[in-house]
């Protein structure tokens, strides 16, 4: 019967949806003074919900609005710190209304970009604490498959990586190649390429620092590893590595100077200006 109820209601509910205007709510239930409106259950059915669809839709969300109020209800006649989950919920609000102003006022008035100086200035003073975490290479990775033509001079061309080298790599991999992975203009962790070749590598920091040309393979492909440049973890990370994150340090920087200095001005304002009234002891 209570199902019955909950699929009658949600197929007037459905059928009547469109037929109100936006001024002009249709309460749908009461619950200790509080009002369910028909516009609030509109909202939360999809408009291709079938008629089966949407009562379950609507009987799920019936049924939580008034747990959820009763609970409520029944929680304030029955916690003795009302005052101060009020008084916290009050501080909350002030909080998020400055925070949400502040931020206002940095986009408004803050630049999101910092200067190519700044961040070569940075760099150059706390490098020696910007330390590279994992082992990052530069270079290429060929993967062809066991049987491609011409293996021996594909070993070649990957293992020089001189720009003639690269063309015909380039052009070979079109037809042949199952992957070329090129980025010997970016730093790139070990981990990456190894979780696209099968190397077995007890000691990765000390591979990468002696190996330029590795090769291996596996039932089905060939794999040819260059290594141009090698980064072991624990050194201090290249400029344009490391030139994002003290993007990011500088402009938080900037953003918690401009609120202190916004906070002092309008303290300092309010001051001169006589808005604060002081009551003598």
């Amino acid at each position: 019967m209570k199902k019955i109820f909950f699929l009658i209601l949600a197929i007037f509910i459905v059928s009547c949806s469109g037929n109100r205007s936006d001024t002009k709510r249709t309460p749908v239930l009461e619950v200790e003074g509080k009002f369910l409106y028909q516009d609030e259950i509109d909202q939360i059915i999809p408009a291709t919900a079938s008629i089966i669809d949407s009562a379950d839709i609507a009987e799920r969300y019936i049924k939580k609005w008034v747990t959820d109020v009763l609970i409520y209800e029944n929680a304030k006649r029955n916690i003795n710190k009302l005052n101060d989950i009020e008084r916290l919920v009050d501080e909350y609000r002030k909080s998020l209304i400055i925070h949400e102003y502040e931020q206002a006022l940095i986009k408004q008035r803050l630049t999101d970009k910092v200067s190519e100086d700044e961040l070569k200035r940075f760099y150059e003073i706390y490098k020696s604490r910007l330390i590279s975490p994992e082992n990052l290479i530069k270079g290429i990775l060929l993967v062809v498959p066991k049987n491609a033509p011409q293996t021996d001079r594909v070993r070649e061309w990957v293992r020089l990586s001189n720009t003639k080298s690269l063309e015909n790599i380039e052009k070979y991999s079109l037809k042949n190649a199952i992957s070329f992975d090129f980025f010997m203009n970016d730093w790139t962790p070990f981990t990456e390429i190894l979780k696209k070749a099968p190397f077995r590598i007890e000691d990765s920091g000390a591979f990468i620092r002696t190996t330029n040309f590795a090769e291996t393979s596996d039932s089905t492909k060939s794999y040819f590893l260059r290594i141009t440049s090698a980064l072991p973890s624990g050194q201090v990370e290249p400029y344009e590595l490391a030139k994002d994150k003290i993007s990011y340090i500088l402009l938080n920087k900037k953003k918690s100077d401009f609120i202190i200095q916004f906070e002092n001005d309008i303290y300092k304002d309010a001051v001169e200006e006589g808005t604060i009234n002081y009551f003598k002891k």
